[in-house]
């Protein structure tokens, strides 16, 4: 067995929390509702019209109706991935290249529920469940990158009290605090004889919060300010390859990034309103992550992503056309926080994208209404040049090099009910 290579099964497993599906740059996932993908989530944090807004911005609960108001969330999102090679050396100068590896995507279902209550007229209290960070990529097991990565998996559950007050007519704030478990499994090919496929799974819980404020300027204009922090893990799991006697304890850091949105909500008329944002994601906390094993010893080379902090611009509108149909569409723009071909791994074939989206809102009572949303999520083709380095970087096992072409589609739907 090649001891150099396997332990990099840890932070390339950590790796994969950055891959985040389709729906965000780098690894969020932006899809917390139904409502939002019908405008590609434009103005999100300005919204203010169902209890998913606990998520967004905290501070838009005071916005809903007095009592209970629950909404209900479930998209499915469709993610196509295909590597093609060009020019992939042998690992070692021994291990055949493979294959492109079929469709490294595919469908996944992620829910979503909130809950808020009226308190006083000022005074409100929400709760929001959701699936902050969550992929799956798998490729053929002679993937020509399996010795980079060949399956991941993650799931981010997040639990998020808040609470939200009405200062006066124009201003109101909220605050969040957030409570998730990360469960991550990694799988990759080793180079030894056999190509036996090395596993590893970490998991840890960690705290952060959201807050927000929204200045209802006019009636017809309203901006938001809304700030979500980082999270730090310390996961903790194990990494086993079959037949090679490895089965032992480690342990990686993992720090998510916080995020900052403005955004803006402009009503024209009695019929038309239109939603822009601009959204800054931190992701320059994500440079390098260090596996170490059970001692507190280096395990293995860093992982090196470079990835810097990047924008997303979003533009939508919304259409009343009579008292039971709302009418919506949107546009957004997310830049990817992947530097270079140098840095784009196999789990993280991430790159810039485009959002078009459409949908409606159908008010089926006065307290009852239901979301349906649709976006197409176009990646500007990419290309990787990963090295595979040796424990102290100073040799180079092997560079697999390729295209990649990405797309996704988002299917959601949404119930709201107020009481």
């Amino acid at each position: 067995m090649n001891t150099i290579i396997t332990p990099r099964l840890i932070p390339a497993l950590l790796a994969v929390a950055f891959s985040g599906g389709a729906a965000a740059s780098g690894f969020q996932l932006q899809n917390q509702n139904a409502s939002g993908t019908s405008v590609a989530f434009a103005g999100a944090a300005a919204v203010a019209e169902d209890a998913s807004t606990i998520y967004f911005n905290p501070a838009g609960m005071t916005y809903l109706p007095l009592g209970h108001s629950i909404s209900v969330a479930g998209t499915v999102i469709d993610r196509s991935v295909k590597f093609s090679d060009s020019g992939t050396n042998k690992a070692l100068g021994v291990f055949p290249v493979g294959n492109d590896g079929g469709n490294g995507g595919g469908a996944s279902l992620v829910p979503a529920m909130y809950y808020s209550y009226a308190i006083t007229p000022a005074l409100r209290f929400g709760l929001g469940f959701s699936v902050t960070y969550g992929s799956e990529t798998e490729y053929d097991k002679n993937f020509a990158g399996r010795f980079s990565g060949r399956y991941t998996s993650i799931h981010q559950i997040n639990l998020n009290p808040s609470v939200a007050y009405k200062v006066n007519e124009m201003i109101s704030v909220g605050f969040g605090a957030n409570y998730a478990k990360n469960e991550i499994e990694f799988r990759q090919t080793v180079t030894a004889a056999g190509e036996p496929e090395g596993k590893l799974k970490g998991d840890d819980a960690a705290w952060g919060y959201n807050l927000g404020a929204m200045f209802q300027f006019t009636p017809e204009t309203r901006l938001g300010v809304a700030y979500r922090s980082s999270m730090k893990f310390n996961l903790e799991g194990r990494q086993k390859v079959a037949g090679l006697n490895i089965d032992r304890e480690i342990t990686a850091d993992l720090e998510t990034p916080d995020t900052f949105s403005l955004a803006l909500s402009q009503k024209i008329g009695s019929q038309i309103e239109l939603l822009a944002d601009a959204t800054w994601t931190g992701w320059s906390s994500v440079n390098a992550l260090t596996p170490l094993l059970a001692n507190g010893t280096r395990a293995t080379a860093p992982l090196r992503y470079n990835f810097k902090d990047v924008w997303r611009f979003g533009l939508g509108g919304k259409y009343q056309l009579n008292d039971a149909w709302n009418l919506r569409a949107g546009i957004a723009y997310d830049k990817s926080p992947v530097p270079d071909d140098e840095s784009r791994t196999m789990t993280v074939p991430d790159s810039d994208r485009t959002w078009l989206a459409f949908g409606a809102r159908w008010n089926l009572t006065k307290t009852a209404s239901l979301d349906m949303g649709y976006a197409h999520i176009f990646f500007k083709d990419s290309s990787t040049a990963r090295a595979v380095k040796n424990t102290a970087e100073t040799a180079t096992l092997q560079t697999v090099r390729g295209n990649f072409k990405t797309s996704a589609d988002l299917f959601s739907v949404q119930l709201n009910y107020n009481f």
